[in-house]
């Protein structure tokens, strides 16, 4: 078992049997034995996105343990969770399953919560369009609705030139790339913005443990492969794009939906929320300022309370 835990109080770790898999879950309930927990707190379903783990909701949790029944896991691919070989293995039907039948195993038959930061936003989202009638509110943290994003990428050419970091994570040989001089290109990435005092040597560590080498990254990487998003790249002609122009009604957000907003994201800029209007029948936005990408390390106190408000309103 790798090193870095350091769970917060409350929260055990445990792994779980999930769609042929299995999955590394950080939760604080009782610990599972084979049939749904049951606890009385409200569930909430909280998904990391790319390239982190568990511990991007960690500050979260710590505010929200007497809250609600929280759910942490880490997704197929990353850290302790199962890495299956091939980019097949990573398509939005078989991710959003796993998180499905997980959700089931461990909630049963309760409507959910459900928060997605990053690429778990885009999970997030896929769940709420197959399963809205099981879910209760969802809550995204600089996230992208996939038809948002991908409208953004082809008309915003400074949207385009943001994302171009797609072509290296889609490369055969990504995961040695990303893996050379430490994993430089990732804490390149994750310093952010306005915020980077928050990537301590300790919290280095943890994502060294975490990220393993280049086997693991690789199956990390498989979640940009298998991505049906399409970025222009500049000097070539542009591919047909699938998302692009599509019917607003199969994508809809018919839950209520709160988006929370770091101002000075520089991965998804603010075209990427441009017409999430147009999908949502309930939406909810909340801009904060002095906030990048990683708001959910920095700005955790005040995330937590954004979504206890949300929530039990």
């Amino acid at each position: 078992m790798k090193k870095q835990e350091n769970l917060p109080l409350g929260f055990i770790s445990e792994f779980i049997s999930c769609n042929g898999i299995t999955l590394h879950v950080i939760h604080n309930g009782a610990s599972y034995q084979n049939e749904p927990i049951q606890d009385d707190r409200a569930p909430l379903l909280c998904l990391h996105g790319f390239p982190e783990f568990w511990i991007s909701w960690e500050g979260v949790m710590k505010e929200l343990v007497d809250d609600y029944f929280m759910v942490i896991p880490d997704q197929r691919g990353y850290n302790k969770s199962d890495t299956p070989t091939g980019s097949e293995n990573y398509t939005a039907k078989i991710l959003v399953a796993d998180m499905w039948i997980l959700a089931n195993l461990i909630f049963g038959s309760r409507k959910f919560n459900l928060a997605g930061h990053d690429f778990g936003a885009a999970i997030a989202y896929a769940m709420v369009f197959k399963f809205p009638d099981f879910i209760n509110k969802l809550i995204v943290v600089n996230g992208a609705h996939p038809i948002c994003l991908q409208e953004a990428l082809i008309d915003d050419k400074l949207q385009a030139e943001a994302s171009q970091y797609f072509q290296t994570l889609r490369e055969d040989d990504a995961g040695i790339k990303t893996a050379a001089n430490d994993f430089n290109f990732f804490f390149e990435i994750i310093s952010g913005k306005t915020n980077p005092n928050w990537v301590t040597e300790k919290v280095k560590q943890r994502f060294r443990e975490a990220w393993g080498g280049a086997e693991r990254l690789q199956a990390m990487l498989n979640w940009y492969k298998s991505s049906p998003i399409i970025v222009p790249v500049v000097g070539q002609r542009l591919p047909e794009v699938p998302l692009y122009g599509v019917s607003r009604d199969k994508f809809k957000v018919t839950v209520p939906h709160l988006l929370i907003w770091g101002e000075d994201d520089i991965a998804f800029l603010s075209s990427v929320r441009k017409s999430i209007q147009e999908f949502c029948d309930n939406l909810q936005i909340e801009k904060v300022e002095n906030a990048d990408h990683w708001i959910l390390h920095t700005h955790a106190e005040l995330v937590a309370n954004r979504i206890r408000r949300y929530l039990n309103n």
